[in-house]
């Protein structure tokens, strides 16, 4: 019987690498009365069979940091522990069989230079040199990644968990959780306990670590964590010649497979293209612990027979081992992390998508500085459990997933690609309408939203897309006509109650006692002075509010509201996303549009910028709202569902085209508005944003991340480094920009590009980049030098500044 303690601070479930990563990061940060627990042996679920891969370089800069943490902590934690983790910084070689993953290796190198990390372009003579046994006629060229490694991942755990144990932290094996103790709080229920087959265990912080087991504890206590388990297979194969423990890491991601050498062999994996689910999160055999599945020669036979291509030698070489061991994936190949919406206390760290050895020392210490702190403390949106609402957690869905993620490891990554598996969810009243319109249509939060409107498909290419042509005529439309958007799938919140003007007041930076009807564009923002969300606020009446926020953000934002509005008030925070259907009317003619839809004054003086009231289109009551995200005159129409199809077909008969997001993107772009998650981050304040005028900072107004925001601002008065976001034009019209491309002045890399499209009225690609310079950034020093960014190898000139394109 294993002895537990009645009570305990933190009880980690979980013990392969990622839990005891988290206890050993709460130690070190002072926080030792942990408990962990573990229903087998440490690292027996998925850790043991990692293939121990650690590979630094992500596709940004917060998951780059992440894993250039864990690499310098598994290096050191010999010398801390006593124990070897088997690190061994290798390098890696990345080889190119397309021109189009070519392109993807040029943009992935420039990566590397905006994150200060090294990486070469090297031709397939090269790449031989530095794995020998690997066939180059096929190739295109590589590059080499001098900071890859590879680790022993049961070994890793081992030292993390011993770390944790000498600075306090208690382990038990053996131990099952069958449940959790959950009571009722003043603004969400909370844990205050776990429940196992060996007792009970009081618990302020419980973090869920149970990898594949994840999903089905955190329904215990009434948590959304969305994965699903896939078969996931490598090989060991006999000796090969030129093999030695320093060969590097060589991944060939057009043959779906990548190499590593092990005692003299190989170890041969890979990502095919669809996946083998596993059985359902609910479904999990117990025990299983040390366990492989079946063997299965046939679903393994597409990535041996590109191995094969890759590495001939493998024909004539016997295999000692076949491990085909499940793993966890995520409906969209980010792994989950931070506390959950649903219940105070209750904190995740899964899901990591093949990834969890190289990720688990960063997200370890990101998740335990997030308990410690009581929010993130750096930019963790990509990977923030509350991206998922609970109709993700549908097992059903979950498994037709995974058949397509667990794939993307290696596909090219497309920036705009959108998944297609498990679609639709969740869809527009007007979807059949706009589908039988030709629209293509992409998701976010599950909803069908249209793209663009005429192509058949979406095409994939790093240059012009087939379908630019309509999404110029779209944009021409709303810049010269008018356009119509289904916006149905903008989240909607009201904010009521006695003490809603109160709340709001404290939560967002700009001042939201404006008159009823007045619209206020404001950030929220942390303790930090960073964003937490960009959104709008509508007084609709003396203690009634309506925000409108993006379509991604639902379940954070909700979240953050109810957490962070002050104790003491009444207030409530309602979602009505699902209740309205919205219609952007934009474009120089939506005045005269509306004028023949409806009796109401909508001329400059009657129906000002900024302002919101319900008026009569098309016999419908509706709430419009005067406000825009493409820069052009229009209104936001929020419709009762019911009536979307009646509206819609008013618009369009008057005169509104179509469109779709695509033309959204270059519109917004052209005037420089910026967007949530790629411009705005949890790591960027207002002033680097260029958006202070969006606060009440010039006030004596107090609010949420004042004192913070008030310090940086002083601090920058100060002199030293800064960073700041500025608009960009490219010279040629011929390149395609799409985001994360390097920028250079004067050929020195100073930043990368956020958010990038091509934009009809401007005539070439236009985007938004976020700069570093040791002095202020200003129209001066944007106007001198020669700045250019790297398109897929390419140096295009580019001119910079900190007004729009379009004003």
């Amino acid at each position: 019987m294993v002895d537990l303690p009645s009570r305990a601070r933190v009880v980690i479930v979980g013990g392969g690498v990622i839990g005891t990563s988290v206890a050993y990061h709460l130690a070190k940060l002072g926080w030792t009365d942990v408990l962990l627990l573990e229903q087998g042996h440490l690292s027996g679920g998925t850790t043991w069979h990692a293939a121990g891969l650690v590979g630094p370089l992500r596709a940004s800069e917060s998951g780059t940091r992440l894993v250039q943490y864990s690499a310098e902590l598994y290096a050191s934690l010999e010398a801390e522990t006593g124990l070897a983790t088997g690190y061994r910084n290798v390098g890696g070689v990345i080889v190119a069989r397309t021109e189009d993953r070519m392109t993807q290796l040029r943009r992935t190198a420039a990566n590397a230079t905006a994150y200060d990390m090294d990486c070469e372009l090297i031709s397939p003579d090269r790449a031989q040199e530095l794995w020998p046994a690997m066939r180059v006629d096929d190739l295109l060229g590589a590059i080499w990644l001098p900071g890859d490694g590879k680790v022993n991942p049961t070994d890793v755990t081992q030292a993390l968990a011993k770390g944790a144990r000498q600075r306090g932290v208690r382990i038990a094996e053996r131990v099952r959780v069958t449940g959790f103790d959950v009571v009722d709080g003043p603004r969400r229920p909370r844990v205050t306990g776990v429940r196992t087959d060996h007792g009970d265990v009081e618990a302020e912080v419980v973090v869920n670590c149970g990898g594949q087991w994840a999903k089905a504890l955190g329904d215990l206590a009434g948590v959304t964590v969305p994965l699903h388990s896939a078969e996931h297979f490598y090989v060991v194969t006999e000796a090969v010649e030129g093999c030695h423990p320093d060969l590097p890491i060589m991944r060939d991601p057009d043959g779906w497979t990548y190499f590593k050498e092990e005692v003299g062999g190989l170890v041969v994996g890979g990502f095919e293209p669809e996946a083998k689910p596993w059985r359902s999160p609910s479904d999990l055999p117990y025990p299983f612990e040390f366990q492989l599945l079946e063997e299965d020669w046939e679903h393994f036979s597409v990535l041996m027979d590109e191995a094969l291509v890759r590495v001939p030698a493998l024909a004539e070489t016997g295999i000692r081992k076949f491990y085909n061991g499940p793993e966890s994936f995520t409906p969209d190949n980010q792994f989950l992390l931070g506390e959950a919406p649903e219940v105070a206390g209750f904190f995740v760290g899964a899901g990591f998508n093949s990834v969890g050895i190289a990720s688990a020392g960063g997200a370890g210490r990101a998740l335990a500085e997030w308990i410690v702190e009581g929010e993130p403390t750096s930019d963790l949106v990509a990977v923030d459990v509350r991206r998922f609402a609970p109709f993700h957690g549908d097992e059903g869905w979950l498994r037709s997933r995974v058949s397509e993620v667990l794939g993307l490891h290696y596909a090219v990554p497309w920036p705009n690609r959108e998944l297609e598996s498990g679609r639709p969810q969740r869809t527009s009243p007007l979807h059949d309408v706009l589908a039988a319109a030709g629209a293509v249509f992409g998701t976010r939060m599950g909803w069908e939203r249209p793209l663009v409107f005429g192509p058949q498909t979406l095409d994939y290419a790093w240059g012009r897309p087939d379908w630019l042509d309509a999404s110029a005529a779209e944009q021409r439309a709303t810049r010269t006509s008018v356009a119509v958007f289904d916006q149905t799938s903008f989240s909607k919140y009201v904010v009521a109650g006695p003490g809603a003007l109160a709340a709001l007041q404290w939560l967002c930076a700009a001042d939201v006692d404006v008159p009823v009807g007045g619209c206020v564009y404001t950030p929220l923002l942390n303790r930090r002075g960073t964003y937490e969300a960009d959104l709008t606020v509508t007084r609709t009446g003396d203690s009634d509010f309506l925000l409108v926020s993006s379509s991604a953000t639902t379940v954070r934002d909700l979240d953050w509201l109810r957490r962070q509005a002050p104790d003491g008030l009444e207030v409530s925070v309602t979602d009505v996303t699902d209740d309205h259907a919205v219609l952007g009317v934009m474009g120089p003619s939506s005045r005269d549009l509306l004028a023949g839809l409806s009796e109401a004054d909508l001329s400059e003086e009657g129906f000002a910028f900024a302002t919101s009231r319900e008026i009569d289109v098309a016999g419908v009551s509706l709430r419009a709202t005067r406000m825009t995200y493409v820069g052009e005159l229009g209104w936001e129409l929020m419709v009762p569902v019911a009536d979307a199809v009646t509206v819609h077909a008013a618009l369009r008969d008057g005169g509104a085209r179509d469109a779709g997001y695509y033309a959204i993107e270059s519109l917004r772009l052209e005037k420089g508005y910026r967007a949530f998650g790629r411009e705005l981050t949890p790591d960027l304040t207002p002033v680097e944003a260029g958006l202070v005028f969006a606060t009440a900072l010039k006030g004596d107004k107090d609010f949420l991340g004042r004192a913070a925001l008030e310090a940086h601002r002083e601090a920058l008065a100060a002199g030293g480094p800064r960073r700041r976001v500025v608009s960009l034009v490219v010279a040629d019209p011929a390149p395609m920009l799409w985001g994360g491309e390097l920028v250079l002045r004067d050929g020195t890399p100073v930043g990368q590009v956020t958010s990038a499209a091509w934009a009809q009225t401007v005539g070439s690609s236009v985007g938004l980049a976020l700069l570093r310079h040791d002095g202020p950034v200003t129209s001066d020093w944007l106007g001198s030098g020669e700045w250019r960014v790297d398109v897929g190898g390419e140096l295009t000139a580019v001119r910079l500044s900190l007004a729009a394109p379009l004003r």
